[in-house]
């Protein structure tokens, strides 16, 4: 299993992602499975597509983690759906074309995509731009083994974009 966090942009447009990549045949499948069927208000978790009918390899599950446990709004929802979408979609075909997966892994594996849209994201370019670098930061991650023991215990103090210490 390997497990993955990438953020890219700032402002609303930003881009939050979280992977979760593994066997089909082990937990992370099983987890991916009880995702798809197991929907709830304001999270229904999703196949990522190339384009309508061409799902990205590895099948890749797209799971909103939206602020306030739902999608607000019809541009919100636009922005998710759309924008993010593809730009997840983008960043799993960059890691394939940049054996940060491999060719020959695509079919035995399943990736989780936790996707963070800020409500107050508008402009769908740099959604999709930072859903992509994310995405592809997040896969390259968990390849790597990202972070270090060392490089989390020398960080100093925490923070985020919405607090520093």
């Amino acid at each position: 299993m390997r497990i993955g966090e990438g953020f890219a942009g700032s402002g609303p447009d930003a881009a939050h992602v979280n992977t979760v990549l593994g066997a089909k045949d082990g937990p992370v499948g099983t987890a991916w499975a009880t995702a798809l069927a197991t929907p709830r208000f304001g999270h229904a978790p999703f196949v990522v597509v190339a384009r309508p009918n061409l799902p990205v390899k590895p099948f890749t599950l797209f799971v909103n983690k939206a602020a306030v446990d739902t999608v607000t709004g019809e541009r919100h929802a636009h922005l998710t759906w759309g924008a993010a979408q593809a730009g997840v979609a983008a960043g799993v075909i960059a890691a394939a074309r940049e054996r940060v997966v491999r060719a020959d892994e695509l079919e035995s594996l399943l990736l989780i995509a936790a996707v963070w849209v800020d409500p107050k994201a508008n402009d769908e370019e740099s959604v999709y731009a930072n859903n992509q670098a994310a995405t592809l930061a997040a896969l390259r991650a968990g390849h790597d083994g990202l972070p270090r023991v060392t490089d989390v215990l020398t960080a100093g103090d925490p923070q985020n974009p919405f607090f520093r210490s």
